[in-house]
């Protein structure tokens, strides 16, 4: 069985590949074995915490390869291995714009496989240079909307197998449980005064992350809803409204969320709410969070925690209480030349003074 994105070439049967496959599968369980969880953190935020209101992140920025993404990365390498798609020699192709192809470089090392990362030239550096680190190769185009089929071509070439994140991100975590990223989430809030969140906030790169948390919460009959932060340039809030598949945008200048165009693993029947929300908006709640924390957050969660502060606004003025849950999805420190440079920000972004302060309002309000 071949999978259908990847070059067709033949690949063993996993009888016939016998003892690696079976070795691939260790390698990968004794690394998760090797691995904490990440940690929840409550977010010191008195205005909301005076009126029943508590706010927390969790920090996927702990995991090997510093990010939300090696969870991911883990699911699809025993996806691929357990439906026969993965060989010994197999060359390994992602489409990722960085964070992905990180991790998946970490574990294709891990199993002496060779990994290419198809990626847009504006990647940030510090993202190549882990991918090198960890002993993959980047290929780069010059925009989103050309990594799918540059990556399916290589696949091609070196009779390898192209992961295809946006397509499998849904399917390949185990959503009932089997501590997954939702579980772990549900099972670390039992002893808040709010266990069972009145909102979980993610943003979606493939979908993956909150079609998982989605299908847990109904699966477990979780009155917890979900709501999607989408940047700008991002096409899925305008998928979410009508449902037009087709539908394309011009992609999201914050890096590894927001897609050009409708992923496959974006399930949006799972998603009770979108927030769009402005490029300047994400990088001032980056940069105010990365003060509260008193360390760098990446621009992806500023996104998140912007949708948050909207949502806990609401729920203050309604008079209501609960929690809300969101995630660090990496660290601050793999953006110094872009997101943490002044000068990029005003040339790339624009003026974020205005948007900063709202957001510092809203936080002290």
């Amino acid at each position: 069985m071949t999978a259908p994105s990847s070059s067709g070439a033949a690949a063993p049967s996993p009888a016939s590949a016998g003892g690696w496959l079976h070795e691939a599968i260790a390698r990968i369980e004794a690394d998760y074995h090797r691995s904490a969880d990440t940690h929840l953190i409550p977010l010191n935020l008195p205005a909301y915490a005076a009126h029943g209101i508590d706010l927390y992140l969790k920090d996927e920025s702990t995991h090997p390869t510093g990010s939300l993404k090696h969870r991911l990365a883990r699911s699809l390498f025993l996806y691929a291995l357990c439906n026969g798609w993965l060989h010994e020699g197999s060359t390994i192709v992602e489409s990722s714009s960085g964070s992905t192809a990180v991790s998946e470089a970490y574990f294709a090392r891990l199993l002496g496989l060779p990994f290419v990362a198809v990626m847009p030239r504006g990647t940030s550096a510090e993202k190549v240079a882990l991918i090198e680190f960890h002993g993959g190769r980047c290929h780069f185009v010059d925009s989103a909307a050309e990594v799918y089929d540059a990556a399916r071509a290589i696949a091609a070439d070196t009779g390898g197998h192209y992961m295809d994140q946006f397509t499998y991100a849904e399917r390949a975590t185990d959503w009932r449980g089997n501590n997954n990223i939702a579980e772990s989430m549900f099972l670390q809030m039992q002893r808040e005064r709010h266990p069972v969140p009145r909102w979980i906030v993610v943003g979606a790169g493939t979908g993956g992350t909150s079609a998982t948390i989605g299908r847990y919460i109904r699966f477990q009959r979780h009155a917890t809803q979900v709501c999607v932060a989408d940047p700008a340039g991002s096409v899925f809030a305008a998928y979410w409204r009508t449902g037009d598949g087709t539908l394309t945008a011009t992609g999201s200048r914050i890096e590894g969320i927001g897609r050009p165009r409708v992923e496959p693993s974006f399930v949006r029947t799972l998603v009770d709410r979108m927030e769009e929300v402005a490029d300047a908006e994400s990088v001032a709640a980056m940069q105010v969070l990365s003060t509260l924390l008193g360390r760098r957050v990446g621009p992806s969660t500023g996104t998140n925690f912007a949708a948050m502060l909207r949502l806990a606004s609401g729920m203050r003025k309604r008079g209501e209480r609960g929690s809300l849950l969101s995630l660090l999805c990496d660290s601050g420190e793999r953006y110094l030349p872009t997101y943490f440079d002044d000068a990029w920000v005003a040339g790339t972004i624009g003026d974020c003074n205005a948007a900063r302060a709202g957001i510092q309002a809203r936080m002290d309000a």
